[in-house]
């Protein structure tokens, strides 16, 4: 017994150790910068609306093209991130999401504009999120539902500070310059930045969770487990993209203006912070199944919200209670994948599902977009977008059903 002490106290000090939390901080800052890749497409979309004589759906393309490629390559730089670790991995893709900016700053066309988001600037932003949370998620144990909902809130802090910075370097300097800037920070800021995280995740975390086949919990298959939550995850954002894509041209078309919109977007992330943190610590406590319910269900009634009332004040409550009912349910999917799935497979693994939910927000940005144009509202795109949260709502409710089934059987 006093031969084992010495070793477990080694152990426990790898895992929500201060060196883990500095680590947290670096993935924060790189997630933050590199976030910009999700959120600037937004901001820029009237203004490319304008600039290539298009219509609203197709303004909406290069942010659904930006949404597949990081979907897509958040499995593939999560599998590497399984293989070689974090730094390099992450090194290409922030030179891939420099050099996609400056791209698109440069663009003759929409095409073009659009393909420098779904190749590149797609490609870097996704290793600044799902790979770095599987990362992250390795040197947690107590505490793995709040850092993972930090270094998730690292999207959201993006999506608070960037939005009213692009519009102001859009007004001031033009989309052109605005991108090629946005470009050279990224390179100049993220590179420095990667290399904190070298080293390797603590040994005890695998040893202590590596066996697989924890889904028979819920008495289904690895496989099937997988799909359902991709399902899930697909339903979910595709409800949640519609104010997230289309509330700056929504408050331009109301006659607010498109500066408005930036605030009440800037102001749903902000809010979308708070509540990613708070259910980090409500997944340590209750699991990621109910947090993610729970999610669920409060995003369809702010959905509801956004179909009753569209004053200027209105958006602006109803934006933040969006933000704030929203904001944990992305990273519940990571939080349950690292549940019921071995630590060995957590960068593909939560790549799989944080893809399925890029798809959602991709699927429901463009679908919200064809509704306007073949409506002439977005009240249509908003009851469309209740319809999806419920299919997410029901397979989440499911499967939480299942394992209280077969937990008393």
């Amino acid at each position: 017994m006093t031969a084992e002490a010495p070793a477990a106290f080694a152990e426990a000090v790898d895992v929500d150790s201060r060196a883990a939390w500095g680590r947290l901080g670096i993935t924060l800052l790189l997630s933050t910068i590199g976030g910009v890749g999700m959120w600037s497409v937004v901001v820029a979309l009237p203004a490319i609306q304008a600039e290539f004589g298009v219509d609203r759906g197709e303004a909406s393309l290069p942010y659904t093209l930006a949404m597949l490629g990081f979907g897509v390559s958040g499995i593939v730089i999560g599998r590497l991130v399984d293989r070689f670790g974090i730094v390099r991995p992450v090194a290409v893709a922030i030179l891939a999401l420099g050099l996609g900016y400056i791209a698109a700053g440069s663009a003759g066309s929409l095409w073009q504009f659009a393909l420098a988001h779904g190749v590149l600037i797609g490609v870097g932003s996704a290793a600044t999120f799902g790979p770095l949370i599987a990362d992250i998620s390795h040197w947690f144990e107590r505490r793995r539902g709040i850092a993972v909902a930090i270094c998730a809130s690292g999207n959201y802090f993006a999506g608070t500070i960037w939005p009213p910075v692009v519009q102001h370097l859009i007004a001031v300097e033009g989309w052109r310059a605005t991108h090629i800037g946005i470009g050279c920070f990224c390179i100049a800021t993220m590179l420095p930045l990667v290399l904190g995280l070298r080293g390797k995740a603590p040994a005890r975390e695998r040893a202590a969770h590596g066996g697989a086949g924890t889904t028979r919990a819920l008495g289904i298959t690895p496989r099937m487990l997988q799909a359902l939550l991709a399902v899930a995850g697909v339903a979910c954002c595709t409800a949640m993209s519609m104010p997230q894509v289309h509330i700056v041209a929504y408050c331009g078309d109301l006659g607010y203006g498109v500066a408005r919109g930036a605030e009440m977007l800037s102001l749903m992330l902000g809010f979308g912070i708070v509540s990613r943190i708070a259910s980090g610590g409500i997944a340590d406590r209750l699991g990621g199944l109910a947090t993610l319910l729970l999610g669920s269900a409060l995003q369809g009634v702010a959905l509801l919200l956004y179909l009753g009332f569209n004053g200027l004040t209105s958006l602006y409550v109803i934006s933040a209670l969006f933000g704030l009912f929203q904001g944990g349910i992305v990273p519940s999917y990571a939080i349950i994948t690292r549940e019921y799935f071995p630590p060995e497979e957590a960068g593909a693994r939560v790549g799989i599902v944080l893809m399925a939910t890029l798809i959602g927000m991709a699927l429901g940005g463009w679908m919200s977009g064809a509704i306007f144009d073949l409506t002439g509202s977005y009240r249509a795109a908003f009851a469309n977008g209740v319809l999806w949260n419920l299919l997410n709502g029901s397979i989440v409710l499911w499967l939480m059903l299942r394992r209280r089934h077969l937990a008393q059987a």
